[in-house]
């Protein structure tokens, strides 16, 4: 199943009220924005995957609507995928995305391959 193209447009419109330092890259079996040279918050398939810290990452996986990021069988402490419910309404929409760019501002970027 490919990304949802409407969640994406939203990612999009709200990632553009905080900045137009944007890029989009397919990844992850989505599209992945990254913000500033990070990945911050990708779309997979119907889900978020959000880039929101180790500390916020540990409380968002106390709800029944996230689950960590699991690559290549290592659990990254930085990211959790919301499902629907998770951001069904706008203001929890609103608060992913916040979270995702509040911790952007700390984040390291990732190595450039050669």
């Amino acid at each position: 199943m490919p990304y949802d193209e409407k969640l994406a447009d939203r990612v999009r419109e709200a990632l553009l009220a905080y900045t137009t330092e944007i890029e989009e890259k397919r990844m992850f079996s989505g599209l992945c924005f990254m913000v500033k040279g990070k990945m911050c918050v990708c779309v997979s398939r119907d889900e978020l995957m959000c880039r929101i810290g180790p500390e916020a990452t540990a409380a968002a996986l106390e709800r029944d609507d996230c689950r960590p990021m699991i690559h290549s069988g290592r659990t990254l402490k930085d990211y959790v995928y919301v499902a629907p419910k998770g951001y069904k309404s706008r203001k929890d929409f609103d608060g992913w995305i916040a979270a995702a760019m509040a911790f952007n501002k700390e984040a390291k970027a990732s190595k450039k391959q050669a």
